[in-house]
């Protein structure tokens, strides 16, 4: 129990700015391990977004809300899934060599690709946000980036590394996990799902629908990936969090007007 403590407060500092105690320690391999709690970090993430949602939509409009719930999650987690969006929108944008779109990933620029596609996905989640009613987009959220992280140790799990292993930033993560990452990240994302259907907030048709939406987006990521790069790198596995994170609320938005919800 320790153990996968530990292991869960690793991915937690490296996903978030979160601080974590002294007595945790590191050891290189154990970011590696930690992608098995990346869907918990998630659900953590996710549930401070629907708190400042709430909290904000006593005061403010919908659009408000969703803006300051945002400006949150992307501070706690200092915008990371975000910048590897838009680094991957800048190098797979155009039509370069694999080597050249590798090497345009690693330059801390943003380009034109990389700022559209960003300023898109941004605009798309809140619109899509803003448009829920209060009490499906606060499920929507948890479930949102709970799903995507999960997606990411996916990409993991079935992807192996594209890069240069010895040039990476984070180099245990530099490599393909484990069955056992594979399953935690479903533990997480099943106990999320089951909780929020067991409290009644959203409807067994419409969270399947969701679910649904976020895995087929997550597919379409890793069989482009292997397509293109032949894996995937730290970047893409932000660009993977946030396309699914996307499309889970598109398929929340699009259940409740078919009648799923």
């Amino acid at each position: 129990m320790i153990r996968e403590l530990r292991l869960f407060l690793i991915a937690l500092q490296f996903m978030t700015r979160v601080p974590v105690p002294r007595w945790v320690g590191f050891e290189a391999d154990w970011l590696n391990r930690s992608a098995r709690h990346f869907a918990g970090v998630g659900l953590l993430v996710g549930g401070i977004g629907a708190a400042v949602l709430w909290a904000a939509s006593r005061w403010w409009p919908m659009p408000v809300a969703v803006g300051l719930s945002m400006a949150a999650t992307l501070w706690l987690t200092g915008a990371f899934h975000e910048d590897g969006f838009a680094d991957t929108c800048d190098g797979l944008g155009g039509a370069v060599s694999r080597e050249r779109a590798l090497e345009i990933m690693k330059d801390s620029r943003i380009g034109a690709y990389g700022a559209i596609g960003i300023a898109m996905m941004l605009g798309l989640k809140a619109a899509t946000l803003a448009t829920l009613p209060l009490a499906t987009a606060l499920p929507a959220l948890v479930l949102g980036h709970t799903a995507s992280r999960a997606a990411a140790t996916a990409l993991m799990l079935l992807l192996p590394y594209a890069g240069d292993a010895a040039q990476a930033k984070a180099k245990p993560l530099a490599q393909q996990v484990g069955a056992a990452e594979g399953v935690g990240a479903a533990l997480w994302l099943g106990l999320v799902s089951l909780g929020l259907w067991g409290l009644g907030v959203i409807a067994a048709p419409g969270l399947g629908f969701a679910l649904a939406s976020a895995t087929l987006a997550a597919m379409a990521c890793a069989r482009w990936l292997r397509h293109r790069l032949g894996g995937f790198t730290g970047d893409t596995l932000g660009a993977t969090q946030q396309i699914s994170e996307l499309a889970l609320l598109l398929g929340v938005s699009a259940a409740g007007r078919i009648g799923l919800s």
